[in-house]
Formats: structure tokens, C-alpha cells, sequence
């Protein structure tokens, strides 16, 4: 048993070791990427202010949400315990850290990606995508440490039982601060964005990320702090909730033959080595990217299969080795085959959602193409069509994702859709990298207008963002696809602790969850109608802060006309003042929402646990659906405006562009704000509910 014990303790420490090979890359890819060149005097200045308004957005952000945050620690180590409380505090550190350092670098890479795209578009792309994967392998390394560390510690002080349940601190922590970020940053990028397209564009016919825009800096700095730091938290939170909710379901339903007594078993540390082997997969295709001379698309996705090959073949012998007799899952024995097969599910299911993601929004392809045809007869076509097209975008992935869940499941039960979560998200190291590698191609395009370089190298760059606007809406359907799952398991986690609970009290436990008790269809009602209301409040808040951002802009141009002419210059601290206050204000209403919901269903008794548990799935079902149609939409009308602003259907300048235009600034609060936020939301609800189990129930 000793020996048993011994070699699955080193499955945590191996994980965590993988963590940290994983962020020694990523600091050789730093060296990298600052060893290039950043470009002449204007473009360093350019550069510069950009970095400036993103450090001080980040930082008054990061004050606003301490004090939440402090307030929540206190309310855990009162009504919980000082575990997970403390569980729940380096969560939000890891969650702001990964945010923080990622945005750091992306403001590092976008000048570089600029110079380098006056030599060739590969030199270009290889910055760009640098710049990224040091964002994916941090999210990795930083989730397996933390919670590796967090999971050790804990079991050797209180126990192993209370270390693994004081884990959902943890979760809570990261997700509560992800929405946060996801919903500051969002707010902030995009009201930014659409003010300036709207008066830049439309209204005074400047090009994009034209110097003379007042709103210009304003719009690169949103490009980091939502589309890097934002994202980032993001996908940190989905990792990490994952892994946790993985351990959860290994300590909650499986026999694995080990001890019962504390010590750890396979089924807890099974999650760890998954993701422990993805970062080497990570590895070698942030590898192949470097070494490839193949176009940008082809490439990228090329190193997403590489990743998932190398973790296939090494999750075979890992599996084997770890499950040789077997695993008992509510007294029926599954093989190791049969938890080989779950992990091979959520591989696949990430490689369909991007393939499926990719032939929604990219340009080379039918959906992208019929919104911009849609848009030389106006602007209500154009949107009618990228709404229509949101829509279609939800059929293939929900099917597919059923499919999983129906796959995994047969394969070893709940755990084994926990184990295709986890195998899903392992993949999150090669895929943020490409999520990353959008924003700042996007920022090397603006800072090579503002520099005035040749316009060759703004082609480059616009070639490269068009991909990196195709690569963000493929990982933000893979986090959501991701996250529907993540949320079942936590669903079935709400179902396990509540049984424990009553158990252990001298309760029966008799709730079924049942369609035929009308408690269930009032859960199942409520928590459909959370995700509307929680977009709402993002939409909202983006359109009024553009608004704020619109008539600043048109301000500044009417009082000063020499503006236009290149004889004025702009006030851009202006601008960003307006979209940093208006950011960290509208924040925080929709973010708390999913709290309050889950609380208020715990203490109106004639709710209770039935109604809350049909909450839990109504928010993950209509959640799903509700943010797959808006990223898709929002990347689909992004794309439409790119290809026509590659000359095609009456190029720049046309009326088919300026429907394309209003289409693209509708599809921004889509992609970029709601869409994307309704990820970690959807997760909060489902930890809070486990967390309040012992204080309401």
C-alpha cells in the first residue's frame, strides 16, 4: 500500500514538474521574442502608450476586485473553513497573475511582430505566435502548480478528504475572478472598439487604426487587457476548475482499489498526470510552429494536432500504468482501456469543435462569405445573416458534445466525463497560444498605421489578424464546449456532495431530480433565464460606454478640425479614461449576478436543493447555446468585414464595407464581452452551489 501510495504521490509531483518545464519554455520564449528588434523611435513610443493604459487599467482593476475578493475570504473562512478561504485567495492570485503576465508579453510582442512583418510574414507569425504560447504555457503551469501545491499541502496538514474538497475554494476563486476580468476587459475592448469604428469609420472615413482617431490607442489597449489578460484568467479557471472537478468526481464516486484512509488514489491523481503530459505535447508543437515554412493557418492547426498526437500515444502507457487492475465505478469495474477511450474522447471533441469553429467563421469558407454577400444589399442583411449564421453555428458542436457525453459515459461513467473534460482542457496549452496570437497580430497592424510604415507590411499584418480573428473564435467555441462539460461534472459533483451531506448529517437522501417534480422545471426555468440576463447586462454596458466613447470622439473632432488634416493632435488619455471607469463600473453587476442567484434559490425554502439543482443544468444548457451562437457570430461578422476589406465585393470604401462595419461593431460585444464571459459563469454558479451545501442545506 506504502509503495502504491508513494508512486501515485508522484503522479501530483510529476504534473507539477511538467508545470514547471512548461514555464522554463515559455521564459526562453520571452528571450526570444525580446531579442528581436522593436522597431524605430514612433513605434516604441506607440508601443509604450499602449503598455501604459493597459498597466493602469490592470491595476485599478486589480483594486477593485481585492476588495471583493477580501470580502469573499472572510465570508468563507466564517460560514466554511480557513482552507478552502485560503484555497479561494490563490485561486484569484493565480487567476489576476496569469491575466497580468499575459498582457505583459502580448505588449511585448505586438512591436516586434511589427518590425518583424517588414521582413517576412513567417518572421511575423513566429513573434506573434511566441508571444501567445507564453500566455498558454503560463495558464498551464501556473493551474498544475497551484492547485498540485495547494492539493499536497492541504492533505498533509488536514487530511487528504478535506484537502480535495477544500480544492472547490480554489475553483471558486478563479472563476469568480475570471468573470471579472472577462467582463472588465471585454467591456473595456470593445467599447473602445466600436466607438471608434463607428465615428472613425463610418462617420469621418478613417482607415483602421488611423492616428488621427482619438479612440485609437484606447482600441489597442482594450486588445490586451480583454482579448490577453481577460482571456487568459479565463482559460486559467476553466483548466483549473476542470482538473478540480475531475478530482472531485475520482473522490466522490470511485473505488480504485487503494486505501480508503487518506491516502491518495489513482482516481484523484489521474487528472494531474493528463495534464502533466499535455504541456510536452504543448511543447512540441509551439516546436513545429518555429520550424514550420507552411502558410499561417495550415500551421497553427498543425501544431494542434502534432500536441494532440504526442499526448494520445503518452497517455496510452500513463493510463496502463496507472489502472493495471481496473477501476470500480459504483460497483461495476472498468478497464484501463476503458479511461484511455474517455481521454480519446475529449481529444477528438476538441478537434472537431475547432474544425467545426473554423468553418464558421473563417473567410476561406461558405458562412463568412454569405455575410459579406449579405451586405451588399445593406445593413439589416448583413445582420440578419450573421445572427442566422450564430444559430447554425450551435447544431454541429452541441451534437457532438451530446455524443461525448453519451461516449465517456459508457466508458466509465461520470468519471469518465470527467476524465474527457480533463483530456479536453490538457489541450489548453496549444490553444490559448493560438487565442493569444489574435490580439496581438491585431495590435501589430495598429502600431504599423500609427508608425506610418510602408503599406506592405499593414497587408502582412492584416493577413496575419484575419487568422488570428478565425484562431480566437476556434478557442473561445473550444473553452465553451469545454466549460459545458467542466459544468456537468460539476453538476454531478452538486449531486455527490449533497448526498454526502445528508449522509453524514443522519438524513435521508431522497431527491431523484426527477422531470416529473415541478421543483425541477422551476430550476431548470431559472437558470435558463441567467445567461439572458447576464448578457444583457454585458450588452448593455458595452453600448453605453461606446456611446460615452462616440461622443468624445465626435468632440474632439468638431472642437479641433485640424484632426482630420493631420495638423492636430488627438487627446487619447481622454478616451481610455472614459472606457477604463466605464469598464471597472459595469463590471461588477453582471459578475455578482450568478452569486446572488445561487443564494437567493438556497434560502427561499420552498426552493431548496431540488430547485437549485435544476438552476444548474438550465444555466448550462441555455449557457452552451447562448454562447456558441454569439462568439460564432461575432468571429463570422469580423471575418465578413476582413474579406471585403481584401478588395473583394467592392473592397474598402464601398457601401457593402460600411454594412460590413456595422455588422462587425454589433458581432464585437458578441465575441469579445457576453459570448465569451458566459464560460466562467456558468462554472460559478455550479462551485457556489457546492460550496453553500454545509451553510444552507
Amino acid at each position: 500500500m506504502f509503495l502504491a501510495a508513494s508512486i501515485l504521490d508522484f503522479g501530483v509531483t510529476l504534473s507539477m514538474l511538467c508545470g514547471v518545464a512548461g514555464l522554463v519554455f515559455a521564459f526562453f520564449l520571452i528571450k526570444a521574442i525580446t531579442s528581436k528588434s522593436p522597431g524605430n523611435e514612433r513605434m516604441r513610443e506607440i508601443a509604450g502608450a499602449i503598455e501604459e493604459g493597459a498597466k493602469a487599467y490592470l491595476q485599478r482593476q486589480v483594486v477593485t476586485i481585492s476588495a471583493i475578493a477580501a470580502v469573499i475570504f472572510i465570508l468563507l473562512g466564517i460560514f466554511k473553513d480557513w482552507s478552502t478561504a485560503f484555497g479561494f485567495l490563490i485561486g484569484a492570485f493565480c487567476s489576476l497573475a496569469a491575466g497580468y503576465i499575459g498582457m505583459r508579453i502580448a505588449v511585448l510582442a505586438n512591436v516586434r511582430t511589427a518590425q518583424a512583418a517588414s521582413t517576412s510574414r513567417t518572421s511575423a507569425l513566429r513573434v506573434a505566435f511566441n508571444g501567445g504560447a507564453v500566455t498558454g504555457l503560463l495558464v498551464v503551469g501556473l493551474a498544475l502548480l497551484s492547485v498540485g501545491l495547494f492539493y499536497t499541502i492541504a492533505s498533509r496538514m488536514i487530511g487528504n478528504g478535506p484537502a480535495i474538497t477544500s480544492l472547490v475554494g480554489l475553483a471558486l476563486g478563479s472563476s469568480l475572478i475570471s468573470v471579472f476580468a472577462r467582463l472588465g476587459g471585454g467591456i473595456y475592448t470593445k467599447a473602445a472598439d466600436v466607438g471608434a469604428d463607428l465615428v472613425g469609420k463610418i462617420e469621418s472615413n478613417l482607415d483602421e487604426d488611423d492616428p488621427r482617431n482619438p479612440a485609437t490607442i484606447a482600441d489597442n489597449v482594450g486588445d490586451n487587457v480583454g482579448d490577453c489578460a481577460g482571456m487568459a484568467a479565463d482559460v486559467f479557471e476553466t483548466y483549473a476548475v476542470s482538473l478540480i472537478g475531475a478530482i472531485l468526481i475520482g473522490y466522490l464516486t470511485v473505488t480504485a482499489g487503494q486505501a480508503t484512509d487518506g491516502s491518495a488514489t489513482s482516481a484523484v491523481i489521474y487528472p494531474f498526470v493528463l495534464g502533466g503530459i499535455s504541456v510536452l505535447g504543448a511543447i512540441l508543437g509551439i516546436v513545429f510552429v518555429n520550424i514550420t515554412n507552411m502558410k499561417p493557418a495550415p500551421a497553427l492547426m498543425g501544431a494542434v494536432g502534432a500536441s494532440a498526437l504526442v499526448s494520445a500515444i503518452l497517455f496510452y502507457p500513463a493510463t496502463h500504468m496507472m489502472f493495471a487492475d481496473g477501476i470500480r465505478i459504483a460497483g461495476r469495474t472498468y478497464s484501463a482501456n476503458s479511461l484511455y477511450f474517455a481521454a480519446l474522447v475529449g481529444l477528438a471533441l476538441t478537434g472537431l469543435v475547432v474544425l467545426i469553429t473554423n468553418y464558421y467563421t473563417s473567410t476561406h469558407y461558405r458562412p463568412v462569405r454569405k455575410i459579406a454577400e449579405a451586405s451588399q444589399t445593406g445593413h439589416a442583411t448583413n445582420i440578419i445573416a450573421g445572427l442566422a449564421i450564430g444559430q447554425h453555428a450551435t447544431a454541429l458542436p452541441v451534437a457532438f458534445i451530446g455524443l461525448s457525453i453519451l461516449l465517456s459515459y459508457q466508458f466509465a461513467g461520470l468519471y469518465g466525463i470527467a476524465i474527457a473534460v480533463m483530456s479536453m482542457l490538457s489541450m489548453a496549452g496549444i490553444i490559448i497560444s493560438l487565442d493569444a496570437f489574435g490580439p496581438i497580430t491585431d495590435n501589430a497592424g495598429g502600431i504599423a498605421v500609427m508608425s506610418d510604415l510602408p503599406k506592405e507590411v499593414r497587408n502582412t499584418t492584416d493577413d496575419l489578424d484575419a487568422v488570428g480573428n478565425t484562431m480566437k473564435a476556434v478557442t473561445k467555441g473550444y473553452a465553451i464546449a469545454s466549460a459545458g462539460l467542466a459544468a456537468l461534472v460539476l453538476f454531478g459533483t452538486y449531486v455527490e456532495e449533497l448526498r454526502a451531506h445528508y449522509t453524514a448529517a443522519g438524513r435521508a437522501y431522497d431527491f431523484d431530480f426527477s422531470l416529473n417534480d415541478p421543483k425541477v422545471i422551476i430550476g431548470l426555468f431559472i437558470g435558463g433565464l441567467l445567461p439572458f440576463i447576464f448578457t444583457a447586462f454585458s450588452m448593455d454596458a458595452v453600448g453605453k460606454a461606446a456611446g460615452a466613447v462616440v461622443m468624445e470622439v465626435r468632440r474632439q473632432l468638431t472642437a479641433k478640425p485640424g484632426i482630420l488634416r493631420g495638423e492636430d493632435k488627438p487627446d487619447y488619455g481622454t478616451c481610455v479614461d472614459i472606457v477604463t471607469k466605464a469598464a471597472l463600473r459595469e463590471m461588477i453587476i453582471p459578475a455578482l449576478l450568478p452569486v446572488l442567484f445561487v443564494v437567493l434559490v438556497a434560502v427561499i425554502k420552498p426552493l431548496g436543493p431540488v430547485v437549485l439543482g435544476g438552476m444548474l443544468v438550465g444555466t448550462i444548457v441555455t449557457g452552451l447555446f447562448v454562447a456558441i451562437a454569439m462568439t460564432s457570430s461575432g468571429g463570422a461578422w469580423d471575418n465578413a468585414k476582413k474579406y471585403i476589406e481584401e478588395g473583394n465585393l467592392g473592397g474598402k470604401g464601398s457601401s457593402t464595407h460600411a454594412a460590413s462595419v456595422t455588422g462587425d461593431t454589433v458581432g464585437d460585444p458578441y465575441k469579445d464581452t457576453a459570448g465569451p464571459a458566459i464560460n466562467p459563469m456558468i462554472k460559478v454558479v455550479n462551485i457556489v452551489a457546492i460550496l453553500i451545501i454545509p451553510i444552507f442545506f
